[in-house]
């Protein structure tokens, strides 16, 4: 169908005289209608003594195309002025109205050209006992004053609204939106102010600012909590991209939309999660594996609320031009997916609130919803925005007529263009699938959204943690925790060649046999907005999906898998499983994790990301494979005897216990600390060092010093990778001066030999010096390793790209072959690709480079360890030019 129009009339209902005996005729909104037609229930006490609050606005239509604007939860600090937030004393449609926000813009310079007010009102919540009421509000920018989203709080018996903080300057310091009570009186937000990952900026030498999402393109807002006064406000989540909508569930943890977007991968989306208030327990919930489980559409989870037990949502897309989504009910207490349980198998997890209702905005006789919330009063019912399905009739310029949808006009989409929305407010009860009107739609007028002041049961409280010696240690450290049952366990599934048991016992299998030798942890590197920093494009390389990111540091594997080290707290993480030359064995980790001071995060094992068995949640999934020792006061079998286990407890939990928690190094170091030398050699010691390396190293002098959880490794491709190519590998003889071998890669790999002539590349490989033509912010090495390239020759002095004949002939349009001057066909050439010899996706995956510097491949010994370390894990992080924006050229 053709976009929407805008309509001419604007009234009570938004209805032509034509239509006033349809469905959006008056009568029938008031006698109720909707997916089942009329109704003759008697008021309602439950709804009849309470009153509603509920944002109104103007529809956004662009003037010149008379298109909806719809809206784009990625854009969580977007403006629509011309919102009002109301109160109705009863959800009935002769009920009084209050206007409660706009007595706040009563000066003219809040008005448009059209005398319209232009602030904007969202995100409502209730207090437990009914008499209040949160909201997020912005105010036009004037007099040159910059504007932000606040929190707003009303009074309802008292008639008295307040900004939640009340001073001016700490109010606009960030952007503050969707709160909700928490039961002591606080309240939690999704906010820009970003309060303790600035502070962290700081630590890292960096200024602070508000670091964009990972799509780069608004500032990314994460849960805070807050004193009702404002006062004592802290973050407690560290997400790269935006943790949004905030709501507090019976036991008192926290429920969240947020958005997974750590190297925009496939499953990319908005998904919910939970924490606690104090910010530990982060955990994923419920829809990663869910996007296409409404069909024809790839949908994300926002706006959850709890109640009957289970989550009230909204489904819908990212953007949404007709304003519409499918508000569904989700079994979080049962469900990981939309149609899989905690335990892996299959099910319903996931229910639309109006049965055959899709929410994708397409014209259908059920209408569309938008927003939606419960009465909380133990009955299916809920107030929901609405609008009628209704078509443009076009039969001259100038007399369009808006029609009511039918099957047959439905099905003649060359007749009828969809016309705007009309959302009004209504009562749906799913049970009995009717609609009771309670605010009357109006022409060019959406209601977005509705709640029922009502008094509901108070959530538990959950106080902060209690922390034990260690915990407390860690904590005044500025750390937290991660242990790992044991790597080798994949989704339940022992994948330790002999078994788990049989690689911990240093008898059975030597330290070389091991697979997993270290973990890297990982660190998202936030980027800033143009106006602090602008950063090119080029500035991340050949790949953009995993941003910029540092390394904290490095923990050994224990023989039996396990991984119990001491994490930085508040920053985001990701965690590398490695081999022994220090490349990443896993799947990239796209979802970042967090340890809050003092907290430690323990999970069974590893995720296969192409498996569907349930991970990241605690109470789902597979549970461990490996249940520890399985003795009190005996060392597990073979190993030194001063390591002496507690029943159940990993290696990893032994050592700490014994020796304390292991701290990351910058470096990866291997010592053999549980063989028992009485019974079986120690294996050899090895480290790669960057101290050891010849170039520059990729860590600051004082934290190769002495390493602290703010020592960060950055690794640039101009300062650390690119000169290991002219490094001189000469091999001098014993008298000092003869030249016996030179592996100096610029040595082949160049396009001038000693005397400076002109040459081709080894392997068409050319790592010199110098910019590259097709980007000049990349050095041509860069380009050369890491993008396909075409194979050239000389050809009168000059490079040129090889050009084959395919067998073909020049061709018009037609198929008629074209003919030279002399009447010949025109053969057509080809170049010749020369694949790239590293890749973004790992050093793994880019053993076209790497294999042929370990043992037995051409370049054996070429280049060193901790060379080889170094361009693995550089090649791990995503092959990225640089890595901290504030080392990038400046315009």
């Amino acid at each position: 169908m053709a976009s929407s129009t805008t309509q001419s009339s604007r009234g009570p209902i938004g209805c032509t005289p034509t239509l006033r005996a349809s469905l959006c005729a008056l009568a029938a909104l008031l006698a109720g209608c909707g997916p089942g037609g009329g109704s003759g229930q008697a008021p309602d006490p439950v709804v009849a003594e309470q009153p509603v609050a509920f944002v109104q606005r103007t529809l956004d239509v662009d003037p010149d195309s008379n298109e909806l604007r719809g809206d784009d939860r990625r854009e969580p600090d977007a403006f629509r002025p011309g919102a009002r937030l109301y109160l109705k004393d009863r959800a009935a449609p002769s009920a009084a109205l209050r206007d409660i926000t706009s007595s706040l813009f009563a000066d003219d310079r809040f008005l448009d050209d059209e005398g319209e007010l232009r602030y904007d009102v969202k995100d409502l919540a209730v207090s437990y006992d009914g008499n209040r009421l949160l909201f997020a509000l912005r105010a036009p920018e004037v007099d040159d004053q910059t504007s932000t989203w606040n929190i707003w709080e009303y009074d309802v018996a008292n008639d008295l609204l307040r900004r939640v903080i009340a001073s001016d300057t700490q109010a606009e310091a960030g952007h503050d939106i969707a709160p909700d009570y928490l039961p002591d009186g606080r309240i939690v937000f999704a906010s820009t102010r970003q309060r303790t990952a600035k502070a962290i900026l700081l630590d890292e030498g960096k200024p602070q600012f508000d670091a964009l999402d990972e799509d780069l393109d608004a500032p990314a807002f994460v849960l805070h909590v807050m004193a009702n006064d404002g006062s004592d406000i802290e973050q407690i989540t560290f997400n790269q991209s935006h943790d949004l909508d905030p709501t507090v569930l019976a036991n008192g943890k926290i429920l969240f939309s947020r958005w997974d977007n750590a190297g925009q991968t496939r499953d990319n989306g908005f998904n919910l999660y939970q924490v606690n208030p104090d910010g530990t327990g982060l955990a994923y919930v419920f829809g990663r594996h869910s996007h296409d489980s409404v069909e024809g559409q790839t949908v994300h989870y926002f706006r959850p609320l709890a109640y009957n037990g289970q989550v009230l949502a909204q489904v819908r897309p990212f953007a949404s031009q007709s304003l519409a989504a499918l508000p569904a009910l989700l079994d979080t207490t049962a469900f990981v997916e939309a149609d899989q349980r905690l335990d892996g198998s299959e099910g319903d997890g996931q229910v639309a609130v109006v049965a055959g209702y899709d929410g994708s905005g397409e014209p259908k006789l059920n209408g569309s919803y938008g927003a939606a919330s419960p009465l909380f009063d133990g009955t299916d019912r809920y107030l929901v925005s609405w609008s009628p399905c209704r078509l443009r009739e076009a039969f001259a310029e100038g007399d369009d007529r808006i029609v009511n949808c039918t099957e047959e006009r439905l099905a003649a989409p060359d007749d009828y263009d969809r016309a705007l929305p009309i959302f009004g407010l209504w009562l749906l009860d799913k049970a009995s699938v009717t609609q009771l009107p309670v605010q009357s739609p109006e022409e060019g007028v959406q209601v977005d959204e509705a709640v029922l002041m009502i008094d509901r049961p108070l959530p538990t409280h959950l106080p902060p943690a209690i922390l034990d010696s260690e915990a407390a240690t860690l904590a005044n450290s500025g750390y937290g925790a991660v242990h790992i049952r044991s790597v080798y366990d994949v989704d339940g599934t022992d994948t330790a060649p002999g078994g788990i048991r049989t690689l911990a016992d240093p008898v059975q299998s030597e330290p070389a046999a091991r697979p997993a030798m270290f973990v890297r942890f990982e660190k998202p590197v936030s980027i800033p907005d143009d106006e602090v920093r602008e950063v090119d494009r080029s500035a991340f390389g050949r790949s953009a999906a995993q941003g910029m990111r540092e390394i904290l540091g490095y923990a050994p594997v224990e023989p039996d898998g396990s991984v119990r080290a001491a994490v930085p707290a508040n920053v985001a993480f990701a965690i590398s499983v490695l081999d022994g030359n220090g490349e990443r064995l896993s799947a990239r980790h796209q979802n970042w994790l967090q340890v809050r001071p003092g907290e430690t995060l323990t999970c069974h094992g590893c995720h296969d990301p192409g498996s569907d068995v349930p991970h990241g949640r605690p109470d789902a999934g597979p549970a461990s494979v490996y249940s520890g020792a399985r003795t009190t006061g005996l060392e597990f079998p073979n190993t030194d005897p001063t390591l002496v286990a507690d029943m159940g407890e990993t290696m990893a939990q032994t050592y700490s216990r014994i020796n304390g928690i292991r701290q990351l190094q910058p470096d990866l170091v291997f010592e053999d600390q549980w063989s028992n030398d009485a019974v079986v050699a120690k294996a050899a010691p090895f480290a790669y060092r960057y101290a050891d390396l010849s170039t520059p190293s990729p860590v600051s002098a004082a934290c190769a010093a002495s390493w602290s959880g703010f020592c960060r490794t950055v690794i640039h491709y101009e300062q650390h990778i690119h000169p290991l190519w002219g490094l001189d590998r000469q091999i001098i003889a014993a008298d000092g001066v003869t030249v016996l071998d030179d592996y100096t890669c610029t040595g082949c790999h160049s396009d001038q030999d000693a005397d400076g002539a002109l040459r081709l590349p080894d392997s068409q490989l050319d790592l010199s010096d110098g910019p590259s033509p097709d980007e000049p912010d990349h050095f041509n090495a860069y380009r050369e390793l890491l993008f396909n390239d075409n194979e050239q020759e000389i050809i009168d002095g000059a490079l040129t790209d090889v050009l084959v004949d395919t067998g073909e002939i020049e061709r018009d349009e037609d198929g008629v072959p074209i003919l030279d001057a002399e009447g010949n066909t025109i053969p057509v050439f080809a170049t010749v690709n020369v694949p790239a010899s590293m890749n973004t996706a790992g050093a793994r995956a880019s053993s076209r480079f790497l294999d042929r510097f370990r043992s037995g491949g051409s370049h054996q010994g070429f280049l060193t360890e901790v060379e080889l370390k170094l361009i693995a894990e550089w090649l791990d992080l995503g092959g990225q030019y640089y890595n901290n924006p504030f080392d990038t050229p400046e315009d």
